[in-house]
């Protein structure tokens, strides 16, 4: 690492190695060698394979849950049929979904917090639960951004 960059990284108090989410993604989705956003982006246009979401249903997300904010229960057992991929926009929101929850665990330090926070409703979403608004890219921008402060200790 540049000296400059140690420098920086030094004085930020409590400061996370960021591998520590991606190697949380990596578990939710089943997916490996997953360092940075480029490799985000990356199995997002290759397009998922569908054993992700059976990786995701033990980290995180109910079965209930992944067909509410990925795929439906009937185009899965589609997909399963005719061993297809998901596609892009599916991956986009398994990834999205991987990323703000594996965010939230490394804030909370408790996967089972977290779980609790990102499902409670939250007067600064407007009584709703941070997990609704992951669905779309705005939505979980929304709710990074509460993590964020939550984690610098801002007021949330």
């Amino acid at each position: 690492m540049p000296e400059i960059a140690e420098r920086i990284v030094s004085e930020v108090p409590d400061h996370r190695e960021p591998v520590n989410v991606y190697c949380r993604i990596e578990l939710k989705l089943g997916a490996t060698s997953l360092r940075s956003d480029r490799d985000l982006e990356r199995i997002v246009k290759e397009r998922l394979p569908l054993y992700a979401l059976h990786s995701f249903a033990g980290n995180g997300l109910s079965e209930d849950e992944i067909y509410s904010f990925v795929l439906p229960r009937r185009t899965l057992s589609h997909r399963k049929s005719r061993g297809e991929l998901l596609t892009h926009e599916e991956s986009d929101r398994a990834v999205r979904l991987a990323r703000v929850i594996s965010l939230a665990e490394e804030v909370f330090g408790e996967d089972a917090k977290a779980g609790r926070w990102l499902r409670k409703p939250k007067v600064r979403l407007s009584g709703r639960a941070p997990l609704e608004l992951l669905r779309t890219d705005a939505g979980a921008r929304l709710v990074e951004e509460m993590l964020l402060q939550l984690d610098y200790g801002f007021a949330a």
